[in-house]
């Protein structure tokens, strides 16, 4: 059991959006910290901005610790917010943990969780040297993206239910669309990539992953992509999936080779 409590990420009734949110728990942190970590990953669990999957986050950030990799459970604000706020809490979060001094800073999602994730890795903004608050002074570029069978586009395959949800009203905004499709904004500066989805996605099909990893691709940005047979979707750590179940290990690897290990 993680014994560490939240971690706030604006002091209390700061956070923006904080009227159109009411009735939200203020967004925040849950820490699993393994010693030595020389990276973090924030965790961003599924849930059809409607909810927060409770399979995708503590156990997933607990399988990150046994690994040697500290991970923290980003609990972000959903519908009825305003699409800004789970961004805003996302970016907030990646300038709070890495001013807590790691090397590295990647975020994790699945589903709507990883099409915030992704949102992160191509919607970051550097820091402002004038702010008066020292995170904000800080880059909220990730240093990597781990994107699990995630929502990647409300262009291309989308995912009909999470675009309802984060855009409300505004869900019919071409504009607004094409700023939530990552794939339509991977650049060279993107950063690089882990990306796993199955065949069997039929909630989210798997045209999302290999849109974004040909993204990469065109970009020159590296990226590793697993696409894998068995599973539907919201499998979380996949465990009794044969062939899924391997993707931790893949990640783990991947996490080592990315410098984000003590080794």
């Amino acid at each position: 059991m993680n014994e560490v409590s939240q971690i706030p990420l604006w002091e209390k009734g700061c956070a923006p959006y904080i009227k159109e949110c009411a009735g939200q728990d203020e967004p925040s942190l849950e820490p699993y910290i393994a010693e030595d970590s020389r990276g973090a990953v924030i965790v961003c669990p599924g849930g059809g901005y409607r909810i927060k999957a409770e399979h995708e986050g503590a156990p997933v950030a607990q399988m990150l610790k046994d690994k040697g990799v500290s991970a923290f459970v980003l609990d972000y604000r959903v519908a009825p917010c305003p699409h800004g706020a789970p961004l805003g809490d996302a970016l907030r979060a990646i300038r709070l943990v890495r001013a807590m001094g790691y090397d590295k800073v990647a975020i994790l999602g699945f589903s709507a969780g990883g099409h915030l994730a992704c949102s992160a890795a191509t919607l970051y903004t550097p820091g402002d040297v004038q702010a008066d608050d020292p995170l904000e002074r800080l880059s909220s570029r990730p240093d990597g993206l781990i994107s699990c069978y995630s929502v990647v586009s409300f262009m291309n395959h989308p995912h009909v239910g999470s675009r309802m949800k984060l855009l409300g009203e505004d869900f019919a905004d071409l504009a607004l669309a094409r700023r939530y499709s990552a794939e339509l904004h991977v650049t060279g500066d993107t950063p690089p990539a882990f990306i796993w989805h199955t065949m069997q996605d039929e909630k989210v099909p798997v045209e999302n992953s290999l849109n974004l990893a040909a993204a990469y691709s065109r970009a020159g940005v590296s990226c590793e992509l697993h696409v894998f047979p068995q599973g539907v979707h919201g499998l979380g750590l996949a465990q009794e999936i044969e062939g899924t179940a391997q993707w931790p290990a893949l990640l783990g690897r991947w996490l080592k080779a990315q410098g984000y290990t003590k080794e």
